[in-house]
């Protein structure tokens, strides 16, 4: 076998060793959160499985293809990587364009911002606004206990003027600023005012647990941004394990057309 043969083979088969080793621990975790979630956090569990699953099935044939030096296995290595770099890539494209629009607005005296749900994608619309999907959204949200714990951690309402909330608790925990009704705490506001705005969130707000916000536009607009933030982590996650993965991939070709010149010189 050539320097170069072997270069690549050798450099290869640990590659996939080590991303194997890694696959496994996706999958542990994986079901560890199965486990450890409710059911509004399992439905992430399946995807984050079966990535591991994929990732480990493509380093296991990648690993034995550079060990025994097989042409086969490498080209099946190899086709697999190749639909995962087009996967990657065509959901990156789409995560950046999805979460392109969309931002917050400044509101005097708060250190916080408020969001409108118009602002964003008409993909993320479509699905905050489908009836199904935000019932399920919602019942998360009123689990999470968000909106229960900041009376827990601002005592005081000075407190939580200063605070600096989240888009899910600015939206789905109070009214819109331009509502005008009168914080008590931050918690329960005095809704015996006549409300500033003609915004339909102002009469959706109450100050139950189990309400608050959660059937408003802002309550859906903080979740969007919430999305719209984690989309684009794993976005650049994306960009990150694109660019590791091509020289992977390059490297598996050259193993590739090492494999195919040393078993045409037998």
């Amino acid at each position: 076998m050539s320097s170069g043969g072997g270069t690549s083979t050798f450099v290869i088969r640990w590659i996939n060793f080590l991303t194997s080793l890694l696959a496994m621990g996706v999958v542990g975790f994986g079901v560890w959160m199965s486990t450890h979630h409710d059911n509004c956090r399992k439905s992430l569990t399946l995807p984050v499985i079966c990535l591991g699953a994929v990732i480990f099935l493509v380093s296991i044939i990648g690993f034995l293809g550079a060990w025994k030096n097989n042409t086969i296995l490498l080209w099946i290595y190899l086709v697999f990587l190749c639909v995962i770099l087009i996967a990657i890539l065509v959901f990156t494209v789409l995560a950046f364009i999805v979460t392109n629009n969309g931002s917050g607005h400044d509101i005097a005296g708060l250190r916080y911002k408020e969001y409108e749900l118009n602002d964003y994608s008409s993909w993320f619309l479509k699905q905050l606004n489908n009836s199904h999907n935000w019932n399920h959204l919602k019942s998360c949200l009123v689990k999470s206990e968000d909106c229960n714990n900041l009376s827990k951690n601002y005592k005081t309402l000075k407190q939580f003027k200063l605070a600096k909330l989240s888009p899910i608790e600015a939206g789905c925990c109070r009214p819109p600023s331009e509502c005008g009704y009168p914080a008590v705490n931050a918690s329960h506001y005095d809704l015996s005012f006549h409300p500033m705005s003609s915004n339909k969130d102002c009469r959706l707000y109450k100050n139950s647990k189990s309400i608050k916000c959660y059937n408003c536009d802002s309550c859906k607009a903080g979740v969007a941004q919430y999305m719209k933030t984690e989309w684009r982590v794993v976005a650049i996650f994306n960009v990150i394990l694109f660019i590791v993965l091509s020289i992977v991939y390059f490297v598996g070709c050259c193993a590739r057309r090492n494999a195919s010149r040393d078993n045409s010189k037998v």
